[in-house]
């Protein structure tokens, strides 16, 4: 792992002083290279599908592990986005004259060396590579073992792609091993990496943020909400809903808890509990639910704090968008949450006072990714505050230095 540091540390000196073009030109060597293996990468996938399904991993983690054409197509997409997008390095903001005659702005910068530590989603070998290539970071990329495979195959496609371009391949560097103690010695390796990101279970996350001495981006929990105004267009409201917990159950942004105003309750729960039966939806509601849903069953304390990523669902009803706002804040984890209203001035209280890194207004939580977000893709999503928020994109993977023009001034205290 200290090679592997070292190397990616030199190979991060020589991205990030590169032109646009290169970039371009690795990006799309990647995207071609990806596209021309996906019988291999889907052979190499189907050696981890079969392990895992052997090896009684859950299904969610099963879920993400999947790579078919429809997710290579996706991979693909994601970095041809990705290399249209904007380059953020070089670029310089707020050029103010001061009195003395100097100009002072700020120039965006790459981190330096990326570490990202992952579960399951072998597109994250993609996402990472491509996203950290663009915005002028080396990475060292750590699947789980679970995908090994895969992410082999994929690292193999991204190798021979940078080597045929003028960027030292370096510049993106898949931990071959499945060791555990690889994860502890790349949290150990602040003298070459800027920034850890984890992308997994909450025990993985957990362990990351205790054990590494660089700093880390992170979420722990999607405990998303999907809350139903008293001023609300019906179908609106259910379709929202529905799709927000049912479009994929294994994602951190499918909704964890419906909340419903009193007011309309009565006439949009049995309309909602009759989509969710069909599609195998538990129901765990508090006593009003109940009183409305008789299949419902009785939600405890700990359901509200719940990230199920199953087909498992929350269920209360609320006083007043006062009392949904005060739920969210408490039971959340600052991910993403929605209210669905035509209320104008319901829908800014909402936006303005829930407390989470995407709030949003009539739409699915579903939405909640980078590549929806128009990011091409993402590192991961942060609730963190300071440095990055949301899904992790170009600019979450920059800095900012101050940069100062003058024309021979000096200071005379």
């Amino acid at each position: 792992m200290q090679g592997v540091g070292q190397a990616a540390r030199r190979a991060s000196r020589r991205l990030s002083a590169a032109a646009t073009g290169e970039k371009s030109d690795a990006l799309q060597r990647i995207a071609a290279e990806i596209d021309a293996c996906r019988d291999e990468l889907k052979a190499r996938n189907a050696i981890d599908m079969e392990a895992a399904s052997q090896g009684g991993i859950d299904q969610p983690l099963i879920d993400r592990l999947k790579l078919d054409d429809a997710a290579i197509d996706r991979m693909v997409e994601g970095i041809l986005q990705i290399d249209t997008l904007p380059d953020p390095v070089g670029e310089i903001t707020d050029m103010k004259y001061r009195p003395t005659g100097i100009q002072v702005g700020r120039m965006r910068v790459p981190l330096g060396v990326i570490g990202i530590i992952y579960e399951s989603r072998p597109n994250v070998t993609v996402d990472a590579a491509a996203l950290c290539l663009k915005s002028g970071n080396a990475c060292i990329l750590r699947g789980g073992s679970e995908a090994i495979e895969s992410n082999k195959a994929i690292a193999a496609c991204i190798d021979r792609a940078l080597e045929a371009s003028s960027l030292p391949a370096e510049i993106v560097q898949l931990v071959q091993t499945t060791d555990r103690n690889a994860v502890g010695a790349l949290l150990q390796l602040d003298e070459f990496v800027d920034v850890i990101v984890p992308r997994g279970g909450r025990g993985l996350i957990e362990r990351i943020t205790r054990e590494s001495r660089i700093p880390v981006i992170k979420h722990l929990d999607g405990i998303c909400h999907v809350y139903l105004d008293q001023t609300v267009d019906a179908h609106m409201a259910v379709e929202v809903a529905y799709n927000s917990k049912t479009e994929k159950y294994a994602v951190c942004c499918a909704a964890e808890t419906l909340l419903v105003h009193e007011a309309v309750a009565a006439a949009l729960l049995p309309q909602l509990d009759a989509r969710f039966e069909a599609a195998g939806v538990e129901i765990r509601g508090c006593e009003r639910t109940r009183a409305i849903l008789n299949r419902a069953l009785p939600a405890t304390e700990e359901d509200w704090f719940e990230e199920y990523l199953a087909p498992i669902l929350a269920v209360r009803v609320v006083a007043d968008l006062d009392a949904a706002i005060e739920h969210i804040n408490h039971y959340g984890s600052q991910h993403t949450d929605t209210i669905v209203t035509n209320d104008l001035a319901a829908s800014r209280r909402f936006v303005a006072e829930v407390d989470s890194a995407s709030v949003m207004v009539n739409a699915s939580t579903q939405f909640a990714d980078g590549f929806e977000y128009g990011l091409g893709a993402e590192v991961g999503i942060s609730t963190d505050k300071i440095h990055a928020r949301g899904p992790v994109g170009l600019e979450g993977l920059t800095s900012q230095k101050y940069v100062v023009f003058g024309n021979g001034e000096i200071r005379h205290r």
